[in-house]
């Protein structure tokens, strides 16, 4: 049996059953792991649940107020926020264990770098290494940002950078990033509009454009190969949808009035 930490590991989930298995392995150092799952019909429950997880079924309320819920209903001193496509290589889950067992620091919490894995091949560019993300730390020094998408880790106190890494294995399917495009410009569309922010279909096109130009030319994704170009043109879809659903968000408060 493997020695256990005073750690709660706090995770959303929807339909990730081929996913969280290779997750929790991952954090099985931890005493206590939370799901917080929104519906999902392929057997994600079952998985959390045979490993021991305490698993919450809560309708979805966006990234940072599902996670949140998750956050709230962890137990133990510390906390780490973790994606079902993540994982904690043992080197990493190593320096989590001395941290929390030796304290030697009076942070109140930890970054990471984020090495993402798209199609097989570790992105390197395009700003999407080291990608370094707050995800370790006190619990009560730390809580989510609101955002629907996009959300982060606040913490209120120092933040100590590591040096390991957590593995991100993001998705690699084109027919499921089109979906995500879809569901993600919206949530971005419905936020922008809320803070008063506005669009056309040109500016939508120009924006597009200029993600591209950024990703793939000025920040080098060229050099990760046909995965950098296809990272390059899916930011460039985004962009565009999001823009184009805000000015279609734009026209119907228009009309209204």
């Amino acid at each position: 049996m493997e020695n256990k930490i005073p750690l709660s590991v706090a995770i959303i989930t929807k339909n990730e059953a081929e996913n969280l298995p290779d997750c929790l392995k991952s954090i099985s150092f931890a005493e206590h792991i939370v799901v917080v799952d929104s519906g999902s019909t392929d057997g994600t429950v079952a998985i959390a649940s045979d490993f021991g997880c305490e698993v919450f079924a809560e309708p979805w309320q966006g990234f940072g107020l599902q996670k949140q819920f998750a956050i709230d209903r962890c137990k133990k001193p510390w906390i780490l926020v973790l994606d079902a496509d993540e994982r904690i290589p043992k080197e990493t889950a190593n320096a989590i264990k001395n941290l929390i067992m030796v304290p030697s620091t009076a942070a109140s919490g930890f970054s990471f770098p984020r090495k993402n894995f798209f199609q097989g091949r570790w992105i390197r560019h395009a700003g999407w290494w080291p990608d370094r993300v707050v995800r370790l730390f006190r619990k009560d020094k730390g809580r989510m940002t609101q955002a629907k998408v996009h959300e982060s880790v606040e913490v209120d106190g120092l933040i100590e950078p590591l040096a390991y890494p957590i593995e991100h294995y993001t998705e690699s399917r084109l027919n499921q990033i089109l979906i995500k495009i879809d569901q993600y410009s919206t949530f971005g569309a419905e936020e922008a509009f809320n803070e008063g922010k506005r669009a056309s279909i040109w500016s939508a096109a120009f924006r597009a454009k200029l993600a591209f130009l950024h990703s793939y030319v000025l920040r080098m994704g060229f050099l990760d190969g046909s995965q950098g170009f296809t990272l390059a043109v899916t930011d460039a879809v985004n962009k565009f949808f999001k823009y184009a659903k805000l000015a279609e968000l734009s026209r119907k408060s228009h009309k209204r009035y």
